[in-house]
């Protein structure tokens, strides 16, 4: 669906990408949702997210969880371990979106970051990468989702941004098709990824120099040396 109901369209730019100009390829998104019910509200949330990013010019792809074994409880070659890290490596940035569930973020959103390794080789698959974190509430607003997806973000060593979404009483604010209302919460939605897509261009292109450590350099440099000390035994 193209349509967006909630929005009013004057006051939505649409031309960022132009605004800032930091690059001509398109910001590249993944999207992941932390709930499988048929009527979830998270994945009812991301898929706003998607929508807007969409429309501002991005290329947007969301996860689907559904499937995904426990972390640990199956090999790392299981098709979709494969494709959530092919997805990670893939993007420049991501949004989570969770229900919050006995005052925390949900088992199925944290084992899908948990799926994602903090090495791979030589490369880390989400450090450098932008993040905005959203929650949807089934009673009052809360932000201990948020809170914690943070903490994740920054042990991800992730570009958190500081605007982030918490949606009260989500079963209220869509409609039977899973479109959410016009509403403040809306509108913070919309602000969230307004915010995630100007941070990414401008961060886009320069993530292996931000992310590049003194510590890690010296690491390197030391096991270089050791390697070839030990061929001259």
């Amino acid at each position: 669906m193209t349509s967006f109901p909630a929005l009013v369209t004057e006051h939505f730019d649409p031309s960022i990408a132009e605004q800032i100009g930091e690059s001509d390829l398109p910001p590249k998104f993944l999207i992941l949702y932390g709930s499988v019910r048929p009527r979830s509200f998270s994945r009812f949330s991301a898929e706003e997210a998607a929508r807007l990013l969409t429309k501002m010019g991005a290329e947007v792809k969301i996860f689907n969880p559904s499937g995904l074994p426990l972390p640990d409880d199956a090999p790392e070659t299981h098709a979709k371990v494969q494709e959530l890290r092919s997805l990670v490596r893939w993007c420049d940035g991501m949004v989570w979106s969770s229900p919050e569930r006995h005052g925390a973020m949900s088992s199925i959103l944290k084992a899908q970051i948990d799926w994602i390794p903090l090495t791979e080789g030589a490369i880390r698959p989400s450090q450098g990468k932008t993040l905005a974190v959203m929650q949807v509430c089934g009673g009052s607003q809360s932000f201990n989702a948020v809170n914690q997806m943070r903490v994740l973000g920054r042990w991800m060593r992730m570009f958190t941004i500081p605007n982030q979404s918490s949606v009260a009483k989500a079963w209220q604010e869509f409609d039977e098709e899973g479109r959410m209302k016009s509403s403040a919460y809306y509108d913070r939605i919309v602000d969230v990824v307004e915010e995630l897509f100007k941070i990414t261009l401008i961060l886009k292109g320069h993530t292996d120099y931000l992310a590049d450590r003194y510590s890690e350099r010296k690491e390197n440099h030391q096991q270089l040396s050791s390697r070839v000390n030990q061929q001259k035994i």
